[in-house]
């Protein structure tokens, strides 16, 4: 991580096999450590800014998310998952292009980023305590602590946590044993695909029926066509006829 806000023009990010993006080059080398430096991309930007939605009606100002991540666009693709990202002046709400945001850390504890790590652990345990009936409310640190332990655990196993996880493991979190209905503001990908899906008419369906009815018809008649294809009845047969016929009167 970073320990100055010294500000960077470029930097080269890698592709890493956990399908995130990796800090491996920066233009100021002598300020930005890269070891360990993660980044969000377009998609990942995408997700937290819809997660981060319902958090405003818990006195969480969004516009914190634009100063505590540096906006890169694409400048060159190198080839062998390398991408070469110069800095951007656009806003992440209002961008016109797929935009990556590499954390604004001045230092490890005090930072635009730090802030807003603290600021939506913050909103998500009012959230919490508003949307289910503990017996005793949540508690900031009680979050903080949870979370803690599991990058701990990471950090024993040698493995990098990325932003995006740090950032989703408060904006997801749900204390042990409890679980909410609904999370309120956010959506699911299930929910937008439904909601995309266009709706069948009624009076298309009525004429895919009469469609379907008119076929069965021409079926039906192509069968009583096709019934018989031996040629006219001989006079043994038109008696035979004749004889079932007289038996029928008979009988009645």
């Amino acid at each position: 991580m970073p320990r100055a806000g010294k500000q960077i023009e470029w930097c080269i990010v890698r592709l890493g096999e956990d399908s995130n993006w990796w800090v491996k080059e920066v233009s100021d080398d002598v300020h930005w450590d890269v070891d360990g430096l993660s980044i969000i991309d377009p998609r990942q930007i995408s997700h937290l800014l819809d997660l981060i939605e319902p958090l405003k009606e818990y006195q969480f100002d969004d516009s914190i998310f634009d100063t505590a991540f540096i906006a890169f666009r694409i400048q060159k693709d190198l080839g062998d998952g390398l991408i070469r990202l110069v800095r951007s002046k656009e806003s992440y709400v209002d961008a016109e292009e797929p935009l990556f945001g590499l954390p604004n850390i001045v230092d490890d504890e005090n930072s635009p980023y730090a802030d807003f790590i603290t600021q939506i652990t913050k909103a998500r345990v009012k959230m919490l305590n508003d949307l289910i009936d503990f017996e005793q409310k949540l508690t900031v640190d009680e979050v903080e602590d949870n979370i803690r332990e599991e990058e701990n655990n990471n950090f024993i196993e040698g493995k990098a946590v990325h932003l995006f996880d740090e950032a989703t493991s408060i904006l997801d979190y749900v204390p042990a044993g409890w679980e909410l209905d609904e999370d309120e503001g956010t959506s699911s990908a299930t929910e937008e695909e439904i909601d995309d899906f266009p709706e069948i008419e009624e009076e298309d369906t009525t004429e895919i029926s009469k469609e379907e009815s008119l076929k069965w018809d021409e079926d039906e008649e192509e069968e009583t066509d096709e019934a018989y294809e031996g040629g006219p009845p001989t006079d043994d047969e038109e008696d035979g006829d004749e004889d079932l016929e007289e038996e029928e009167e008979d009988k009645l």
